[in-house]
């Protein structure tokens, strides 16, 4: 009988391993999985590799877990890893970092004091972020310095009933669009949720609508900030409306000029830049909403993706 249990536990394990690798060599589009949002590959390549494991571990069940423990070298790749938490923030399998097993790691915080699995968790439960990206300081294995990390995000349940998140991430992802569509998506969300109490969770540092050189800001109809996108106080009387870029275009005044027909809006707008001597190329993404009855104007700014 116990011969005949480890034959079968095999059986469906190596289903599993050949599932996975029809998946990834594949690279399928699959009919539920839009990537067209992305503008560079590693990304999509990401989303597939994380999305293939969370499919397999979702058809055959919690032994899958063996499996990717039995081929860990599989699941940690060059440029990311995968990893499977419970949603009480226990972790079940890490393919880069195997101590973190068997450990709760709902509260733990970057070097910036972001909440990462919290806001995980909160990120796959938001219909804005399919694909629950988050962002944040972490460091690469065997490496003892924090890099800059995105990360993305399916939840499942298995066929026992085990309702998890299987992720993995990019160290020094390149900036996608989407990033910053997700992020003042939901910033407009909140506030037309719960308005004025939403302002300081959006502008608060540690939190999932600031990363990197990426701040989530919002100003009235007049100009005057609401949220910076350079500083934490509130300056009523300092007007973005009207700035120039480094060619004397003005994005902030064609966003609004395209807002007066739709609630959403692209400006590419040119800037210096400390890494390239010459300008670099950055797009502005403009949501308008309402709160209190008085038109606000949230948005974002990162650079342009650059084509392949």
């Amino acid at each position: 009988m116990k011969y005949s249990k480890n034959r079968n536990r095999k059986i469906r394990l190596l289903l599993s391993a050949l599932i996975f690798l029809f998946f990834s060599g594949c690279q399928p589009r699959y009919p539920d999985l839009d990537l067209s949002m992305y503008q560079y590959r590693d990304t999509r390549d990401l989303v597939r590799f994380v999305y293939d494991a969370a499919l397999v571990l979702q058809q055959n069940g919690l032994t899958t877990i063996d499996y990717f423990r039995d081929n860990r070298s599989m699941y940690n790749q060059e440029n990311y890893y995968l990893y499977v938490y419970a949603l009480d923030g226990t972790n079940l399998f890490h393919a880069g970092m195997p101590e973190f097993e068997g450990r709760n790691l709902l509260t733990v915080s970057d070097k910036n004091g972001k909440m990462i699995t919290r806001m995980i968790l909160r990120a796959i439960e938001n219909p804005v972020n399919p694909h629950g990206w988050v962002h944040y300081s972490w460091w690469e294995p065997g490496k003892f310095y924090p890099v800059p990390k995105s990360s993305c995000h399916f939840k499942i349940t298995t066929p026992e009933g085990k309702e998890l998140f299987v992720g993995g991430g990019i160290d020094y992802p390149q900036e996608e669009k989407e990033f910053i569509r997700i992020v003042v998506d939901d910033a407009v969300s909140s506030i037309e949720r719960q308005g004025m109490t939403s302002v300081n969770e959006i502008a608060d540092p540690t939190s999932e609508y600031n990363y990197r050189e990426v701040r989530v800001f919002a100003f009235l109809s007049d100009g005057s900030m609401l949220i910076s996108p350079v500083m934490n106080e509130r300056f009523q009387k300092m007007s973005i409306v009207g700035c120039v870029d480094e060619v004397g275009h003005k994005p902030f005044d064609k966003a609004l000029e395209r807002l007066e027909q739709r609630e959403s809006a692209w400006e590419v707008f040119l800037a210096k830049s400390r890494f390239k001597r010459g300008l670099i190329k950055k797009c502005l993404y403009l949501r308008k909403t309402m709160l209190e009855d008085r038109t606000v104007y949230v948005g974002a700014i990162t650079d342009l993706p650059e084509p392949p």
